[in-house]
């Protein structure tokens, strides 16, 4: 039996070896094994147990000496020593001994100039599925000649931690060895952590490599390539508004900018289905069928169809498929130098500019702010908007201090000359909690169309208290649309919303950001 070195990681006698499986071969495996069901579109639909989402209080990063330094070390990057995460590997691999093991060789990063090696090693045929279909697939002739990989992931769900033995936090932890160039997950069935550790070492090694990795969406314009990067924590618009088709889409999450360009760490996408309609995201409700895997989406066990609506197990269901199954996807994913970088907030205060253009500092000062907000309601107590600050728009994602990509943001800006946006997808003309409704996307995309073609019809004003500029004119945009204030019916309300939202802002910086240049502190909201 072929067992392509595994047992140089520790796992010895498996039951059966199987490297780079077809999704039919996969989908047939795990429909064998009782990991999950097809449903009516022929995807495979798996539950995940306890774990419908990441678990952020579980990851760790080896610490040694020779990245010690890079690492931003608290709540998020967490340390733990060599020995412990040795150990812990070691019962790992002993655990998959005896049991089918099933390998993805695949590749990280469209731009072959940057391009890792990442082997996978997993379980669960469905979790090797969905990252055969996540990452990057190699050619036969690529795979022939696949070599070492640049890192190893060795994923076992059923391996359950005992924290007071293992030094862990529960029986899940999820562990990045970046000098042994190692990662562990256990414990979870959650498939999102493989794809978001993958993307957490990117962020890693690309900045050693001039190369800032990026959590957000690209698109370009299928002629000049003149390419878009659109920021955004879930629920702003970031899959929303980057899916036009009018344009390629290079990729809807990982990103790194290098001197030639943007390129697509992935070869795949990874949604959400809570209420997913047709109608709403067409390309999205289309790529769930066969070769997609589902994960806690509710499904009628006769019928087979899907109940999207039903947050039952989670609220965080989810499909992943290979980006291909976009129809207007770009493949290679790979894009031109960002001519504009867009920053997607949903602010539930009502307050935001719903459009504004940042200098280079302001553009610094809200990408490690990260600014979106929560509805009210969403938690019981919540009786008015939350906001919600996350470094980069990807803190548990970034293990480096936050100057470092700020630093390389704002050096490709003044380069290249990129223009940067701060879009509000959320309230317009009063708060979430005041029951004003959001603004229409129709309006939103008119706005992003601008911005990507620099066509601003009016002057621009600057607005006090966010310390921005915004439009008095855009195409397919009603004038008293741009202007945040002036929808307030009572402007008293409305300045006192703002004040206390950039107060909020004020108070985040100077507490997660007491060493950022001045220059850049001065470029943040003003509260009067």
């Amino acid at each position: 039996m072929e067992t392509y070195g595994i047992e140089n990681l520790g796992i010895l006698n498996p039951k059966a070896v199987y490297r780079n499986l077809t999704p039919a071969q996969l989908t047939e495996a795990a429909l064998r094994r009782g990991e999950g069901s097809l449903s009516n579109t022929g995807a495979l639909v798996v539950t995940t147990g306890k774990y419908t989402g990441r678990s952020p209080n579980d990851k760790f990063i080896v610490d040694t000496d020779g990245i010690h330094n890079d690492i931003a070390w608290g709540k998020v990057n967490r340390p733990i020593s060599r020995e412990k995460f040795n150990a812990l590997w070691e019962k790992a691999a002993a655990y998959m001994q005896g049991r089918e093991v099933f390998i993805f060789d695949g590749y990280a990063g469209a731009d072959k100039t940057y391009t890792q090696k990442f082997r996978i090693i997993n379980e669960l045929a469905s979790q090797n599925m969905f990252i055969h279909q996540l990452l990057i697939r190699p050619t036969a002739e690529e795979l022939a000649n696949y070599g070492e990989p640049d890192y190893t992931l060795l994923c076992a769900p059923g391996f359950k931690c005992i924290p007071e033995l293992d030094g862990v936090n529960s029986e899940a932890a999820i562990i990045i060895d970046y000098e042994a160039h190692k990662i562990l997950i256990a414990g979870s069935r959650y498939a999102g952590e493989i794809k978001k550790s993958v993307f957490s070492t990117m962020n890693y090694i690309m900045t050693k490599k001039n190369v800032l990795p990026m959590h957000c969406s690209a698109n370009m314009d299928p002629e000049t390539h003149e390419t878009a990067v659109f920021f955004g924590l879930s629920g702003t618009g970031k899959t929303t508004l980057s899916a036009d088709a009018s344009r390629k889409l290079i990729g809807d999450d990982e990103h790194g900018w290098s001197p030639d360009g943007v390129f697509n760490f992935e070869g795949g996408c990874y949604a959400k289905c809570i209420n997913l309609k047709a109608e709403n995201e067409p390309e999205i409700y289309n790529a769930i069928r066969f070769g997609s895997l589902v994960e806690n989406v509710v499904m009628d066990p006769e019928t087979r169809e899907f109940d999207f609506d039903d947050g039952s197990l989670t609220e965080n269901t989810r499909v992943g498929y290979p980006v291909d199954y976009i129809s207007n996807s770009q493949i290679p994913g790979k894009g031109g130098i960002p001519k504009v970088v867009i920053f997607l907030t949903a602010d539930a205060f009502g307050v935001l500019p719903p459009i504004s253009r940042l200098s280079k500092n302001a553009a610094m000062y809200h990408f490690v702010t990260g600014f979106t907000s929560k509805l009210a309601g969403t938690e019981r107590g919540v009786t008015e908007p939350q906001p919600t600050f996350s470094t980069l728009f990807g803190e548990p994602f970034m293990p480096m201090d936050p100057s470092v990509y700020a630093e390389m943001l704002g050096e490709k800006l003044e380069k290249y000359g990129t223009k940067v946006y701060l879009v509000n997808t959320g309230w317009a003309g009063g708060s979430a909690s005041m029951g004003a409704k959001r603004m229409k996307l129709a309006y939103t995309r008119a706005m992003v169309t601008a911005a990507l073609n620099d066509n601003f019809t009016g002057e621009w004003k600057h607005h006090d208290i966010f310390n921005v500029e915004y439009p008095t004119a855009c195409p397919n945009v009603p004038d008293e649309m741009l202007d945040a204030r002036g929808m307030w019916a009572d402007k008293a309300a409305y300045d006192e919303q703002a004040n206390k939202l950039a107060t909020m802002f004020a108070e985040n910086f100077a507490k997660k950001y007491p060493n950022m240049p001045a220059e850049i502190t001065e470029a943040g909201p003003k509260a009067k």
